[in-house]
Order: structure tokens, then C-alpha cells, then sequence
């Protein structure tokens, strides 16, 4: 893929980047490590400073940046403005709470022998962070506040649609103080990311994206014996059982299906609602998915804007008419609009069975697969039954339920009454092919540390 900006509400190529040569990416390579031996040194109070200011200045650019973001990936301007204040928030929480994160933690000295014993986190070095462009800012946001306030220096390599966000957030971290090299964008193409990573300078890795491109950096940092965090995709449940307050399960899923077009690995995905509120649900879910308001994402009223490349379009569409012709139902949508861009119909489809391959696939977009089931036995079975494991919802007002689904969903975020959010309190990441490793809260800032065990006598 050509890196470049290119609208996917009209299809117009706006601007094109070349790649780095090597010489070029040798030279930031180079930086980064350099970089790295002094600014590991730095006190949290100095990264503070620096990581607050740089929340000052993108609060300061929030509607540049949203509109930029909305430009280059579709997001609705709404949605694009609220990512931006996720991201400030997230900035100033890990600014207020690395130092007490990354604490000594002390062991009982005693019992080994010693004068004094503890473990210390101290960073490992250049982080390569390959980031997709669902949320451009804050995928990369999330890996790059904390890693800088542990004292780890960063490599961009972003998706190749969303070239200014990535640029912009190489820039950002420059304009507020931070020494040169802390944290650089790297213009190259996923051909170039084997090269980098096996680059001794490069101690680990992380990554968000689709499961093929984890598996080949996995295998990749393995040969090496590098660290790496990987998030994948999602193929969420959603769970609703009789018990629920019907009317927040059927607005929240609305919200929890569409949100960022459809394009979220936490987006619910798979409803799957008890036989005795099936029929209410569906018909109030429906009806809201048919009310949605598809157009210019920058238009204030608009609910879902275009997906993000043609292929994913294109993708999705194909994933709807294999089920249709199997045999399942088109309750509403199912459809691309006759429109420029890359446009599909929120769309909800039911009498999905196991040959089919949305049964299985991740549909990254606004497609919702309604599955009928009569007890809490077989909501799980259903649920469970993914190669995914990152998210899930489940809707019950009945203790003993909510228990069950927190122990036995297979998932890395179980939301109960709620839709599945990102928060930078609570960790985030998932099982099975969704991939290792926690994002967020202390454990993710904890991922790219040396936990050091410290023996005094």
C-alpha cells in the first residue's frame, strides 16, 4: 500500500509520502539508540513536565487533529474529537501515576538474607510500535505516554492511510521538550518492518492489527528474543439475557456496533439474546440500526461515515453475501450505497450457522450477526465459540449470571451491563488469537521493563 492520504468519503488521493531510503531509517535507528542512554537517566519529574505539555499542546489542537483523523480514516468528526480527549486524558494519567507505577517494590529481606531486597522496573530501550489507523491517534497514544514515562524511547511505524497523524504525532512529542529521538515517526512500508525489528538496536515490539501481521512480528521478535505485546482482532459477544433493563442493552448496542464506523477489534460483534426478550430486542435494535444516519462523517448529524479503505469495504461486503447466499436473513442493510467513497449500510443478519464465514471471521464494520438462544449454558457455548478472546458484553440484572459471565467468558475484558471501552485505569489486551501482553493501567506500562531483582547485603 502506497503511503498516503486518501478521503474515503470522495476516494481522492489528497497527498502522497515517500518512504524513508535506508540511509534514512538507519540514521533514526541510530538516534533512537543514542537517545536512549541519556534520556533512560532523566527523573519522573522532568518526564512529567514534558509529558504534560505535550497533553497542553494536543488539547490546544484538538479540532486540527480531529479533522485531520476524519480526513484520513472517516471517523465521524464527533468521534474524532472525543479520541483526541481520550488521548489527553491518557497522556496526563500515566504524567500523575509512572513514578508510583514503577516504584521499588520491596521483598522481605530477612527471609533471603539480606540487608535489603527489592525489584526494580527500569526501561529496555527503543520500542518499535506498529499501529493501525481505526484510531490513529489513540492506538499509538496508548503505547507512547506510558513507554516514554518509563523511560523508553519509541518508533512509529503507523498504518500507511493515516500519514499526517503519525507525522503529527512524531512532531508532538518534539514540540513539547521532549530531547530529539525520544520518539520518531517511521515513514516505510510494512516490508520494512522485519528489517527494524531485527535490528539489534530495536529491543521490542508492539503491536496492533490484524492476526496475520501479528503472527509474522511474533515469529519475527521470537527468532530475535524480543520482548512484544500484541492486540489483535475481536469477534465480541453480546450478550443479553431476560433479566436485563432491555431498553440500555438495545441503545447501548447500537453504540457498541457502529461506534467508529464499525472498525473497533472491541466493537461488539455477535449478539446473542435469550429466547424470551429475542423478539423485543430485535425489533427495537433494528429499527434504531435502520435510523442511522450514513453520510459525510464531517457533517455534525452524521452517525456513520465511510469505512476506511475500499478493500475493507469490499471485505465486508463479501462476508455478508457469503452468509446471505448459505442461507441467513438480511433484517435490515446488506447493502453498498450508491454513493462516491466507501460507504456500506449498517446492517443486522440472523440464521448465521457455522459454515458460514461470519461465524467465525471478524466483520470489521458496521454488520451485526443475531444469534437466538435459549439458556445461560448455550449463550456461553456461543460466545465462546471464536478463535477470538478480547472483549465481551453481557447484559443481567441477576447476580449469579454476572458471576458466571466474569468466570467463564474467554475474553480479556468481560463488561457487565455496559458496552467494552479502552479506560487507562484497567488493563487491556486479550486471549487466544487476539493476541498477549496488557495495554494501559500499571501492568502496561510494566510490559517493556526490565523487572530488576535487587540482593543487598
Amino acid at each position: 500500500m502506497a503511503i498516503a492520504t486518501i478521503n474515503p468519503t470522495t476516494g481522492e488521493t489528497l497527498k502522497t509520502f515517500e518512504p524513508l531510503s535506508e540511509h534514512e531509517l538507519d540514521e533514526r535507528l541510530a538516534l533512537a539508540s543514542v537517545e536512549f542512554t541519556t534520556y533512560r537517566t532523566t527523573d519522573f519529574k522532568q518526564r512529567t513536565a514534558w509529558m504534560q505539555s505535550a497533553a497542553d499542546l494536543l488539547e490546544s489542537e484538538q479540532e486540527q487533529v480531529a479533522r485531520m483523523m476524519t480526513t484520513e480514516m472517516g471517523k465521524t468528526l464527533v468521534e474524532a474529537r472525543s479520541e483526541v480527549a481520550k488521548c489527553v486524558k491518557g497522556m496526563r494519567f500515566y504524567a500523575d501515576h509512572a513514578e508510583a507505577f514503577l516504584a521499588d517494590e520491596p521483598a522481605d529481606a530477612p527471609a533471603v538474607g539480606a540487608r535489603r531486597a527489592y525489584a526494580r522496573y527500569q526501561p529496555l530501550g527503543p520500542v518499535l510500535a506498529v499501529m493501525p489507523w481505526n484510531f490513529p491517534l489513540w492506538q499509538a497514544m496508548r503505547f507512547a505516554a506510558p513507554a516514554l514515562m518509563a523511560g523508553n524511547v519509541g518508533l512509529l511505524k503507523h498504518a500507511s492511510n493515516v500519514p499526517q497523524t503519525a507525522l503529527y504525532l512524531g512532531e508532538l512529542f518534539a514540540r513539547a521538550g521532549f530531547p530529539p529521538g525520544c520518539f520518531q515517526t517511521l515513514l516505510i512500508g510494512s516490508d520494512q518492518v522485519e528489517r527494524v525489528l531485527r535490528d539489534p538496536r530495536v529491543v521490542a515490539a508492539t503491536l496492533t492489527g490484524s492476526e496475520p501481521a501479528g503472527r509474522s512480528v511474533a515469529a519475527i521478535a521470537g527468532s530475535e528474543v524480543k520482548t512484544t505485546v500484541l492486540e489483535l482482532g475481536g469477534s465480541d459477544p453480546y450478550v443479553v439475557m431476560p433479566s436485563a433493563d432491555l431498553d440500555g442493552a438495545v441503545a447501548t448496542a447500537v453504540t457498541a456496533r457502529v461506534q467508529n464506523n464499525g472498525q473497533s477489534c472491541i466493537a461488539a460483534k455477535r449478539f446473542i439474546v435469550h429466547a424470551d426478550v429475542y423478539e423485543d430486542f430485535t425489533d427495537r435494535f433494528v429499527a434504531r440500526i435502520e435510523a442511522l444516519r450514513v453520510g459525510d462523517p464531517v457533517d455534525e448529524s452524521t452517525n456513520v461515515g465511510p469505512l476506511a479503505t475500499e478493500q475493507g469495504r469490499d471485505d465486508l461486503e463479501m462476508l455478508v453475501t457469503d452468509a446471505v447466499v448459505r442461507g441467513a436473513r438480511v433484517l435490515c442493510g446488506g447493502f453498498t450505497p450508491d454513493r462516491p467513497g466507501w460507504f456500506y449500510q449498517p446492517t443486522v443478519i440472523t440464521d448465521i450457522t457455522p459454515e458460514m464465514k461470519i461465524f467465525k471471521e471478524e466483520a470489521f464494520g458496521p454488520v451485526a450477526s443475531l444469534y437466538r438462544v435459549e439458556n445461560i449454558d448455550e449463550a456461553l457455548a456461543l460466545a465462546n465459540a471464536t478463535d477470538f478472546g478480547l472483549g465481551s458484553n453481557a447484559w443481567t440484572t441477576d447476580e449469579s449470571e454476572q458471576e458466571r459471565f466474569v468466570t467463564d467468558l474467554e475474553a480479556g475484558i468481560v463488561t457487565v451491563n455496559g458496552m467494552v471501552v479502552s479506560y487507562p485505569e484497567l488493563p487491556f489486551g486479550g486471549i487466544k488469537n487476539s493476541g498477549y501482553g496488557r495495554e494501559l493501567s500499571a501492568h502496561g506500562i510494566r510490559e517493556f521493563c526490565n523487572l530488576k531483582a535487587v540482593w543487598i547485603s
